[in-house]
Formats: structure tokens, C-alpha cells, sequence
């Protein structure tokens, strides 16, 4: 997986009526796009994050 800044990652909710999260990625941690990435949350709240198989990015060029 890789991302840039300003990309959006999906997280697909794993339980059943469980929304899917958008974050935006604000800082790549990893070497050439790779993760940890830190990402801020709809409510502004920023973590540090490895993404699983759930994730998916959407490069800002998309949106």
C-alpha cells in the first residue's frame, strides 16, 4: 500500500451495521509512500496508523 498526503483511506467497518471511516492521510512515516501514516479523522482527530487488508486509498486526485 501507498499514499501520498491529502489521500483518503476507507476503512470498511468489520461488524454488521458498523460504518466505514474516511480519514485523511497527513503525514507519511514510511520510506516511499509506505506506511505508518499519520491521519486525521472527520472530527479532527489525528492518530498514527498501519492499515490492514479493510483499508483502501483514495489518491486526492480522485476526489
Amino acid at each position: 500500500m501507498r499514499a501520498s498526503i491529502g489521500d483518503q483511506l476507507t476503512v470498511h467497518g468489520r461488524i454488521v451495521g458498523t460504518s466505514n471511516r474516511v480519514l485523511e492521510v497527513v503525514e507519511v512515516l514510511g520510506a516511499d509512500g509506505t506506511p505508518p501514516y499519520r491521519v486525521r479523522a472527520e472530527d479532527g482527530h489525528e492518530s498514527i496508523m498501519m492499515p490492514g487488508p479493510d483499508c483502501v486509498v483514495r489518491p486526492r486526485t480522485e476526489q
